[in-house]
């Protein structure tokens, strides 16, 4: 168990509120004015990206069985809506990422439910879903030097959903840190191997989206959590933090806004592996003409995120009997599948495309290089832990060093100091791929940012990103058309615009 030092006596921490109790406090009186209107858009992205990821999710076979499970994406249960859009938008690596967490599977997806129960107006889903991020992405930001990153901390969505729901029904400040502490006293502990090789894997979002829904019910009617389980030593960051971050929760509340931290995913595929598929997509234009016997070998050279991901998956690779989990975190086959066809779809993990000879042929010819500059670069960046490492300061070391060795301890240098906003975060995630053929013929490609990662192209294009992403998901033309004036709408205008969205 992690120990949290405060340096302060009892006494005066119990006239300290905790970190729930301020960030509620916040939380719980936020006012869609009061947030600036590129965060504003932001979200609104966000929203239109998860209903796409919640449209492929209703079109696989998987997620026809969990609605057959749970029930219809909205129905009279209100908390089973929720459960169903959050499973459903989440198991295909379609969900966004933010510094810090895979956040829309519980902040969009509750507030939807909510929304359309509840009868909510636009901008009150905006509100919503502005609030989840925030306080979903700070809880996780404070463990993300932990065991649990991306989509494996369900703790983000025991937040984002008490958030998602809570702002919904504008409840007080006090049911706020009830709720929260009450989620947040048993977060599941994800285990890789059902993670990986199962359809367990659909459940592990609904189910922190439950217990947090759980604790909404709790709280409201009455019952109370320890208000200081995330910073004391016997609470959340004790168990779920190596390096504890409790300063994360509140630091620069209304100035440092996580929603606009956001990347956006254009194609499946662990985060690790986003700029290896843009290139090689990038390469399948630029070759032309070729056959895979033409090709000597394909190196990605990547970061050390890249090769963690690799590591994880390596282990439950088996070809074309790969289980999606793993298959969406290696490199060899997603690359591979993007080189030979320009692309890189949710239909690529299953029935027939993964049973294709060929591209298992030229996915044998794919090796891993770690690249010490990019490592360098992706270090340097603010997600996915340049920032974490920043407010940690020399505490990060023993982490780094467990992570990857002295050398990522001398890669990562001096963090710097924390940043005093966001306006201008980055996620660089780099990653080259060269192909070079029998004939001496070479071609390279790099991307340091990929398309949808966080810098200053998806701030200015983020929208017209997440449009392309709907209408590729089959997303209606009329939804997109309507999206702009999302704030403006009424209740019946909202739920008539969310249903057609999510309509097969």
């Amino acid at each position: 168990m992690t120990e949290i030092t405060t340096g302060a006596t009892s006494e005066a921490a119990e006239d300290t509120p905790s970190v729930l109790e301020r960030l509620s406090g916040w939380a719980s009186s936020l006012e869609l004015a009061e947030v600036p209107d590129r965060v504003v858009q932001f979200a609104a992205s966000q929203i239109l990206s998860q209903l796409a990821a919640i449209r492929v999710g209703l079109q696989q076979e998987p997620g026809r069985r969990l609605v057959r499970a749970l029930g219809e994406p909205f129905q009279d249960d209100t908390a089973q809506s929720a459960r169903v859009l959050a499973g459903v938008g989440a198991w295909l690596n379609l969900d966004d990422t933010a510094y810090a967490g895979h956040l829309a599977p519980s902040t969009v997806a509750v507030p939807l439910a909510y929304a359309h129960a509840l009868k909510l107006s636009g901008s009150d889903l905006l509100r919503s879903v502005i609030v989840a991020n925030e306080c979903a992405a700070r809880v996780t930001a404070s463990a993300t030097l932990g065991p649990f990153r991306g989509q494996t901390a369900l703790h983000t969505h025991l937040v984002g959903s008490v958030a998602g729901r809570l702002s919904s029904q504008r409840a007080s400040t006090g049911q706020w840190s009830n709720a929260l502490s009450l989620a947040l006293s048993s977060p599941p502990w994800t285990l890789m191997r059902g993670f990986i090789t199962s359809d367990a894997r659909l459940l592990h979002v609904p189910v922190a989206v439950r217990m947090g829904l759980d604790a909404c019910d709790a709280a409201l009617s009455g019952l109370t959590g320890a208000g200081d389980i995330v910073e004391h030593p016997d609470g959340f960051l004790g168990q779920f933090a190596s390096v504890p971050l409790p300063e994360a929760v509140c630091d620069g509340l209304g100035r440092r806004w996580h929603t606009e931290t956001l990347s956006f995913k254009l194609h499946p595929g662990g985060p690790g592996i986003d700029a290896a598929i843009d290139s090689a997509v990038d390469l399948h234009s630029l070759m032309r003409q070729w056959d895979i016997g033409d090709v000597q070998d394909i190196v990605v050279e990547g970061s050390l995120y890249t090769m963690f991901a690799a590591r994880k998956a390596e282990p439950y690779l088996d070809g074309p009997r790969t289980p999606v989990g793993a298959l969406v975190l290696t490199t060899p086959y997603p690359v591979a599948t993007a080189l030979l066809t320009g692309q890189l779809s949710i239909e690529d993990f299953y029935p027939p495309a993964v049973d294709d000879a060929n591209r298992w042929a030229l996915a044998a010819k794919v090796r891993l290089s770690h690249d010490t500059a990019m490592t360098q670069t992706l270090m340097a960046g603010d997600a996915p832990f340049g920032e974490a490492l920043r407010q940690a300061g020399p505490r990060a070391t023993p982490w780094l060093h467990r992570f990857g060795g002295q050398e990522l301890v001398d890669l990562a240098g001096d963090a710097g100091a924390p940043l005093e906003d966001f306006t201008e975060a980055s996620k660089p995630t780099p990653a080259r791929v060269v192909v070079r053929m029998h004939d001496g013929r070479r071609f390279s490609r790099e991307h340091t940012i990929p398309r949808g990662g966080l810098g200053p192209a998806l701030r200015a294009q983020h929208r017209a990103l997440v449009t392309d992403k709907f209408l590729a998901s089959g997303g209606p033309k009329e939804v997109v058309e309507t999206w702009p004036g999302l704030a403006a709408l009424d209740p019946a205008e909202l739920i008539q615009l969310i249903q057609h969205a999510v309509a097969a």
